[in-house]
Parts: structure tokens; sequence; C-alpha cells
């Protein structure tokens, strides 16, 4: 068996690093969690400091697609995804890989200028 060298290992990420992954606040995320109550990441210690996993991460894409993306209210966000949950994190994937292919794109495109 080969080994996945692209495979993301790492199983618990901070606030801080979700907030930077999505260019938001740490406290939206605190706010996000209040008003979603799907969005519920571990927390450990006396503390509670917050430990998001990949499933967390998702569900943080989605509302960020909704939200911070489409420019949609929380109130009509949360409503789409009660609604239509399986179309809304569609179009989020969907979203996510044309930012990508864009951002490729866009490299090889600085790339070519390069060269001539």
């Amino acid at each position: 068996m080969a080994l996945n060298l692209d495979k993301n290992l790492k199983l618990y990420y901070s606030i801080k690093e979700v907030a930077e992954m999505f260019g938001v606040n740490e406290s939206t995320l605190r706010y996000w969690e209040q008003e979603f109550p799907y969005l519920k990441p571990k927390t450990s210690g006396p503390a509670k400091i917050r430990q998001y996993q990949e499933k967390d991460i998702e569900q943080i894409r989605l509302i960020h697609n909704l939200v911070k993306v489409r420019g949609f209210k929380l109130a009509a966000a949360k409503k789409i995804i009660n609604s239509n949950r399986d179309g809304a994190d569609r179009k989020a994937e969907v979203l996510t890989k044309l930012i990508t292919v864009r951002d490729d794109l866009q490299a090889l495109k600085r790339q070519l200028d390069y060269l001539q």
C-alpha cells in the first residue's frame, strides 16, 4: 500500500487556525456556534478550549459560503440549511472547486506571462 502524502493528518484545529482558514474573527466562529446548533466543536479542559474536527470545518465552510460569500443573512442561511441541506452542501462544494480552479489558472497565467 502506498503512502498518501496528500492526506491531512491533523485531527484537531484550534479556533485561531479555523478563523484564519476562513478569514473571519474568532468571535464570529463563537457566534456561529450559538446560531447553528449542529456546529459544536469538541471542548477540552477546564478552560473549554475548542477543538475543531474536519466535520466541524465542513459545517463552517457551508455557513461561510452562505453568509460571507453569497451574502445571506443568518436567518436565511439557517432556513436554506434546514430546508435543503444536500443542495446547500453541493453548491458549497462546487464553489470551493471553482475557486481552486480559478486560483490555479491565475497562477498558470502568471507563469506564462513571466515566460513572455
